[in-house]
């Protein structure tokens, strides 16, 4: 097995065994690489290069943003789903226009931005993961499937959780 297989399978292990939490965490971390990339990307003195590198980053980024928004449960989310919800939409629209005019500074905005939820998400699943006895609903309640349909229902002696208890996201590139 050559080392790019390899570092495959390790993401798509670390990404099919990690927590909701962690897979909230992952995605923002995988749209903070695409917007460094296509940040980076103005340095390229070719066009084309410089072009295809900062669209093919932008929409990586929106397709993480899009699927954060689409497994957000806003009923148990309440205010903050909301919030949420709105602030996904905003970055999505803002990538669009940074994508259509190539601007750099809007990608070092919404970078910025993303930083900083993906730093209080981490910081609030920890505290969350310290104050397990509160009976008080967690941020990872916030974000769940979106099915009309309940998940299949697992059987007791399997510890782990069943796949429609964990969203399905991707952080692969």
């Amino acid at each position: 097995m050559n080392s790019v297989n390899k570092l495959n399978a390790y993401r798509v292990n670390a990404v099919s065994t990690a927590s909701a939490e962690n897979l909230v965490v992952m995605l923002y971390d995988g749209a903070i690489r695409f917007l460094g990339t296509a940040i980076r990307a103005f340095e390229k003195d070719d066009p084309l290069d410089f072009n295809l590198t900062v669209h093919t980053n932008i929409t990586k980024t929106q397709a993480i943003i899009r699927e954060l928004s689409r497994s957000l449960d806003v009923e148990k989310a309440g205010e903050l789903g909301h919030s949420l919800i709105s602030l996904y939409d905003y970055f999505d629209t803002r990538l669009q226009d940074a994508n259509i005019r190539k601007d750099k500074a809007i990608l070092e905005e919404i970078l910025k931005r993303i930083g900083e939820l993906r730093d209080a998400w981490s910081e609030s699943f920890n505290k969350t993961d310290e104050e397990a006895s509160t009976v008080a609903p967690t941020p990872t309640q916030a974000y769940a499937p979106n099915t009309d349909t309940p998940p299949a229902p697992t059987p007791a002696p399997n510890p782990g959780p069943s796949p429609g208890e964990r969203p399905s996201f991707s952080v692969m590139g």
